[in-house]
């Protein structure tokens, strides 16, 4: 009993710890956008953005180890790969990709719809943000392969340009979404850009 007491204390605390983490990124990255839109990305601090949010610099690098880091960081990849991974294997690869990419934003995209479309146009707009994003993609595309690689084996070239494949969609989609400053819904732009994929593999 003792011990069931003591692990429930224990996980509370670490529950706790995690929680208190992810409120003060959230506040961080919400200050950050703030300011980056009412004085400009390269005219605003990180300790700006630390005293804006009631924390010290150390503490923003606790959390971002860069500037860029705040506004390209998110929790979304792992959930995507886990979405994957859940798919049905026998699924051709796009549709896996198109579904789990449906699932996740109907998770995510109606409470962080404006956030995704000011750090999406901060990339577009800042040079030194889109270099990131070029490495970023190359994550995201490392991520997808092995989502949907059997067994986690190394997928074989085929499935790595199905992959790549994927992910132009799917850019080319949210940089359509911002240029035309959201007038759209993103889901449907990528759920459109998959499906015109997918045309094109049969």
């Amino acid at each position: 009993m003792c011990n069931v007491l003591v692990a429930n204390v224990l996980g509370a605390q670490v529950d706790w710890r995690e929680r208190k983490k992810a409120e003060t990124r959230g506040r961080l990255q919400e200050h950050a956008l703030r300011l980056f839109l009412e004085r400009g990305y390269e005219n605003t601090t990180v300790e700006q953005i630390a005293a804006a949010a009631g924390v010290s610099h150390m503490t923003f690098f606790r959390h971002f180890p860069t500037k860029e880091d705040v506004v390209m960081r998110d929790e979304y990849d792992p959930l995507l790969e886990s979405l994957i991974a859940s798919r049905p294997t026998g699924e051709p690869p796009v549709a896996r990709v198109r579904a789990a990419l449906r699932d996740a934003f109907a998770a995510i995209y109606p409470q962080a719809r404006d956030a995704i479309l000011v750090r999406t146009q901060l990339m577009l707009r800042t040079p030194a943000l889109r270099a990131r994003s070029w490495e970023n993609q190359h994550a995201t595309q490392t991520l997808l392969e092995r989502a949907l690689a059997p067994d986690g084996d190394r997928p074989a070239l085929r499935a790595r340009v199905v992959v790549a494949a994927c992910l132009a969609a799917i850019v080319t989609a949210i940089e359509a979404w911002a240029e035309n400053d959201g007038a759209e819904e993103l889901p449907d732009l990528i759920d459109e850009a998959l499906s015109a994929l997918e045309g094109i593999q049969t």
